[in-house]
């Protein structure tokens, strides 16, 4: 099997690996790092051969809130409501005589977030004990390193330290 395509790359590893290199510079939030790359590609440096290596990754999982029965319902009416919202656009699209497809794209919302609110407190009751509350995880480093080969390092090191300050 080859890997000579028109997306293909040299630069992308078959193996997730860690970049080669030599440590540019060393950021504490990802926004400062993926900013520093904007001042290297408004300089044509070729970031192509940059990567951002975030270290010590640590999850987080941020609660959101506490769940109930009212807002699990809630959730699932509005997730249903999409879902119908959707199909009723698709029968929107592909019904020859629309003169009646207001009702039945009202139809369609009002039975999606039915079936999702359904679905959604029955989901919540069978797993009432396990978990009360709602919430978000993320994956967070506590740095970030950007890396370059060896003959770009002091280019890219220049570009930044001249480049002005936000």
């Amino acid at each position: 099997m080859s890997n000579s395509g028109p997306l293909s790359s040299s630069r992308v590893p078959t193996m997730p690996e860690i970049p080669k290199g030599e440590i540019v510079s060393t950021y504490d939030r990802y926004e400062d790092a993926k900013h520093a790359v904007d001042v290297l590609a408004r300089a044509s440096f070729p970031v192509q051969q940059i990567s951002i290596v975030g270290n010590d990754v640590r999850s987080v999982e941020r609660v959101t809130g506490r769940l109930t029965y009212g807002r699990v319902a809630l959730m699932g009416a509005l997730s249903g409501a999409y879902l119908g919202l959707f199909l009723g656009l698709l029968l929107f699209i592909f019904q020859p005589d629309n003169t009646a497809i207001l009702g039945v794209f009202l139809a369609a919302v009002v039975i999606g977030a039915g079936f999702g609110m359904l679905f959604g407190v029955l989901s919540y009751a069978m797993n009432r004990n396990r978990r009360d509350f709602s919430s978000v995880m993320q994956m967070v480093a506590s740095r970030y390193d950007l890396v370059t080969t060896a003959e770009l390092v002091h280019e890219a090191r220049r570009v930044l330290t001249e480049a002005p300050q936000k």
